[in-house]
């Protein structure tokens, strides 16, 4: 099986329809970088005949989410780190989100499993 992580920074103060925003950017970022692999693009065919599953998650810092972006990519994942373009209610250059993924669950849940359902 297949997957996606969004994770969201909850300690912004971001209200939800943003916080839902910068989740889906997040999401449609790591898919357009998924389709430029072609082992990751596999990963992307397989979660789409899936049905897209997605997990969404909380961390309480900027460091917390970049560690988690790191991981993702040190284990050789599709990831994408969204920085807000500050045009409503962050200042430019926010990191608000990351996603992990599409890529099996196997390789995914060691980074993420410890984190809280957003």
């Amino acid at each position: 099986m297949h997957k996606q992580v969004i994770v969201i920074r909850v300690d912004l103060g971001m209200s939800r329809g943003k916080m839902v925003v910068q989740g889906a950017h997040a999401s449609v970022s790591a898919v357009m970088e998924a389709m430029g692999r072609e082992d990751w693009r596999r990963w992307l065919d397989s979660w789409f005949e899936e049905g897209q599953k997605k997990i969404a998650v909380r961390v309480g810092s900027e460091e917390e989410l970049r560690q988690i972006y790191l991981e993702a990519r040190d284990a050789g994942l599709p990831s994408a780190l969204i920085r807000d373009a500050g045009l409503t209610e962050l200042p430019p250059g926010t990191a608000t989100a990351v996603a992990v993924g599409p890529a099996p669950e196997d390789m995914i849940d060691p980074i993420t499993r410890r984190l809280k359902l957003l």
